[in-house]
């Protein structure tokens, strides 16, 4: 069996594997009540359509680089997420993002130069197998309608993922996004604040300059909602802090002084 072309994964995958009928008409697909590959994933990346939901419990960030996407702060140090448990169990009634939820499957070109995507999985999942119990992926060589609904799942976040970028290239071409910085200051030590750095945020002094057109186009086409989720959504960073230091992780539960990047 063939794996993808594969010169860098993405988050959380390990290999990627085309799905076919050859090789896995009698596989399943087993339901997990567990996602071990999420629990120390602080990062999660977003699209523009799961803002209004993920507002609610994340704060909104983008990606510093030359490739700044929105991403889901599920803590606010490497190695840390406090919505998940050590092995992977969401804790409480929480918004799951869609890129967890499409794992361990992936669209991707099998071959560089043709434009058409096929349904890969990753099989160090540990999901897709010779199971006794779970959804059957193909029945008759042709694949079930378990299989076509995560086809279709992965295609609308394919489509999800194409306006998320075109949402990204408006803000970069009003040269809208700034580097972050959040200070976070706990009580017992109120002159020794925490420093968050290392993340992009739209900068609210240049959006209230923007241009009657471009404010009339963007509220036209839904962006500003979008941006506004964004910016109310930072305040959680201090809700997030002290859901770690509560649990004893991060720098606020260590009780080090200066800066946490």
């Amino acid at each position: 069996m063939a794996s993808a072309p594969q010169p860098q994964l993405p988050l959380f995958y390990k290999d990627l594997m085309p799905l076919n009928s050859r090789d896995h008409g009698s596989w399943r697909a087993r339901s997990v009540d567990k996602a071990s590959w999420i629990n120390n994933q602080h990062a999660i990346p977003l699209t523009v359509e799961e803002f209004p939901l993920a507002q609610r419990d994340y704060p909104i960030v983008f990606a510093a680089g030359e490739n700044p996407v929105p991403l889901a702060l599920m803590g606010l140090n490497e190695g840390i997420n406090v919505f998940f448990d050590d092995e992977g169990r969401l804790q409480g009634d929480h918004y799951v993002p869609a890129y967890i939820r499409r794992y361990p499957f992936l669209l991707a070109k099998l071959r560089p130069d043709a434009d058409e995507m096929s349904l890969c999985f990753d099989p160090s999942a540990d999901v897709l197998g010779e199971f006794s119990e779970g959804e059957t992926l193909f029945a008759d060589g042709q694949p079930t309608d378990h299989t076509k609904g995560v086809l279709d799942f992965c295609e609308k976040f394919e489509e999800a993922g194409a306006r998320t970028q075109a949402f990204v290239d408006e803000l970069k071409k009003a040269d809208l996004l700034m580097d972050g910085e959040v200070a976070i200051t706990q009580n017992d030590k109120p002159d020794q604040p925490f420093i968050y750095r290392g993340f992009k945020m739209v900068n609210q002094d240049k959006l209230r300059e923007l241009d009657e057109k471009t404010l009339k186009n963007w509220n036209e086409i839904g962006l500003l909602p979008l941006i506004y989720a964004h910016l109310f959504s930072l305040n959680l960073m201090r809700v997030i802090f002290a859901m770690q230091t509560a649990k004893g992780q991060g720098p606020g539960a260590q009780q080090v002084g200066g800066a946490a990047n």
